[in-house]
């Protein structure tokens, strides 16, 4: 899994804007980057590490990983501003881990924590790659070195935890429930060296990595989702904070940077409710749910939020439970509703997208249908209430190369689906909502 910190929108939006070639040579290694997480075995890889807590490497402008070896645990700084940024933030996180939640290391079994430093020229971008935290020194116009805010790292460290527990997939609502993880417990350990309450606290994410000049306070708000940026190059902040607004899309592996607004709000809520310090009550609540047998790969926020409310009933009581259950219920989720794994609901109002990518050629299609319009609506709504989606095969499981795969987006969940795995009635809503070539809809390679 390689999770990257600056969405791949923003990437797109500010190359696009400003014609930077180091940003568009960061998007054209993070294309990579994602080309190499979807090819990669399914199986977590151990991280590795040379002093047995951390090790800090300096790829020197180069893509090596990890690179050449800067400093470790009995090392003295450096001198090396990204170096020993990265030094402490790890150790700072890790001693988040360990003191508050009893963790040993990222993969809870004390394996050390592998870091690269100065990773590409001017790469705009950090990200974990499934076994090491890498960061770059951004291009000093839009973002700053990403070893300067420590919540980066926090965030990257975390996704690692996330990987070797739920293992939450990176796509549609687990994968931005894969990212609100990550900001949370962030958030948490930005908090805890600070030593702010969850009152005191700014709920800011990457404060400080965009440059001088640009109109943002940070990367993303938790506290306000949406409200983190407004500049002529970076656009609007697209994040959204409740349900209502959930945005459906293919892009950003379903909008995971964008709709993790929601459950990261969700977790301010709760800890304004609950009060104190936020790796303490709210924080083992959230811990509890993420590494409890209730939440796997293709958990939902229904279902994340359900973990949490049980795992605050045991741990706390009803009182604390409550304050969990209201502050999902604020930002749309209903804690008590039903959360099939694997995108077991079966939509039969509001609005499907169905798109098709993939084939020898390349050439994509999409188009949306409004189940509660017009004969169309009604015969796609009763073809897909007819649908098993819990009981459809991973994209992976099924061969065929150069195939078409559909996907179909609603209700804030997506299924992917193989040609080959296309039940009749997913089938006929395919044909049905895409049409043919002839009936005028835009393909695009």
């Amino acid at each position: 899994m390689s999770c990257q910190f600056v969405p791949p929108y923003l990437l797109e939006r500010v190359a696009d804007s400003s014609g930077d070639r180091y940003l568009t040579d960061t998007r054209s290694l993070d294309a990579q980057l994602r080309e190499r997480r979807a090819t990669a075995p399914s199986a977590a890889p151990q991280p590795t590490d040379a002093d047995g807590t951390k090790t800090i490497f300096t790829a020197a402008g180069s893509t090596r990983l990890p690179g050449d070896r800067a400093r470790g645990d009995t090392d003295p700084p450096t001198g090396d501003v990204a170096v020993d940024e990265a030094y402490d933030s790890t150790g700072v996180v890790h001693e988040l881990f360990h003191t508050v939640f009893g963790r040993s290391g990222i993969d809870g079994a004390g394996s050390g924590v592998t870091v690269t430093v100065h990773y590409g020229q001017s790469y705009d971008n950090a990200f974990w790659d499934g076994e090491q935290l890498v960061f770059g020194d951004g291009d000093g116009e839009v973002f700053e070195r990403f070893t300067k805010p420590p919540d980066v790292n926090f965030h990257e460290f975390t996704h690692g935890v996330t990987q070797f527990t739920a293992n939450l997939r990176y796509a549609g609502q687990s994968g931005a429930l894969n990212e609100s993880m990550s900001d949370c417990f962030a958030a948490m350990a930005l908090q805890r060296m600070l030593d702010q309450t969850a009152e005191e606290a700014e709920w800011l994410i990457g404060e400080g990595l965009f440059a001088p000049g640009i109109d943002a306070v940070a990367l993303r708000s938790m506290r306000e989702p949406g409200t983190a940026y407004d500049d002529p190059l970076l656009g609007k902040d697209p994040q959204v904070g409740s349900m209502a607004d959930f945005v459906v899309t293919t892009a950003d592996n379903g909008g995971v940077h964008i709709n993790s607004g929601i459950p990261n709000r969700a977790f301010v809520l709760a800890a304004l409710r609950l009060g104190g310090y936020s790796w303490e009550r709210t924080g083992q609540i959230w811990y509890a749910a993420l590494t409890g047998d209730a939440v796997g790969q293709d958990t939902d926020f229904t279902g994340f939020a359900a973990a949490t409310v049980a795992a605050a009933t045991a741990l706390y009581g009803t009182e604390e439970a409550g304050a969990v259950r209201d502050a999902w219920a604020e930002v749309g989720v209903d804690a008590e509703g039903s959360s099939p794994a694997g995108g077991g609901r079966r939509p039969t109002s509001g609005r499907v997208v169905v798109s098709r990518s993939g084939g020898f050629a390349g050439i994509g299609r999409e188009a949306t249908v409004d189940l509660d319009e017009g004969p169309l609506g009604a015969e796609v709504a009763s073809l897909l209430a007819r649908t098993d989606f819990a009981g459809l095969p991973a994209p992976d499981e099924v061969p065929g190369g150069d195939r078409f795969t559909y996907t179909f987006s609603f209700e804030g969940e997506q299924v992917t689906v193989p040609e080959g795995a296309l039940t009749p009635e997913l089938e006929q809503v395919a044909s049905l909502v895409l049409g043919s070539p002839s009936d005028g809809l835009s393909d695009t390679p």
